[in-house]
């Protein structure tokens, strides 16, 4: 099922929840026109009248209630599914590799180590502390010093 799919089914929900092509449109901040067209051609690809319309009033048919009573759930789980992944978007997550001098890590990195790895438990923090001159973009040296010492937190 493709977006625009899960769009028209949304729209049709909006318009049995409203009772109102116009209240739905409103909601759902489209035209009127529009979600008549979408509905006339979901019923169309469905081969079945979903709503029942007059001049006064909209109600969903038997096969809308039907699709309605599957529809509710499905759409509710998708949203939370959705809103569940935003919620990571803001969340750090990965590798962090510091390479510091020993004098750097001992007295600015080391005290702010607990708090960091408290504060974004889905980071894996690694840190080097050598006082030898690396280039670690090339990876030249890579293997550390025998005066290194690496601290990791996973």
């Amino acid at each position: 099922m493709v977006r625009s799919d899960l769009n028209i089914l949304a729209t049709f929900l909006a318009i049995a929840e409203e009772r109102s092509f116009t209240k739905a449109a409103k909601r759902l901040g489209v035209s009127p026109s529009a979600i008549s067209h979408a509905i006339r051609g979901l019923e169309e690809d469905l081969g079945v009248r979903l709503l029942s319309r007059t001049t006064r009033s909209v109600a969903p048919t038997e096969a809308g209630k039907q699709l309605l009573a599957r529809l509710r759930p499905a759409l509710t789980d998708v949203q939370g599914a959705l809103d569940q992944l935003s919620g990571l978007r803001d969340k750090p997550a990965g590798r962090v590799r510091l390479l510091v001098p020993r004098l750097a890590g001992t007295t600015v990195v080391g005290p702010k180590l607990a708090k960091f790895t408290r504060d974004y438990p889905d980071v894996v923090l690694e840190v080097t502390a050598d006082d030898s001159r690396m280039d670690i973009v090339a990876g030249a040296s890579m293997q550390a010093s025998t005066s290194a010492n690496t601290f990791r937190r996973t």
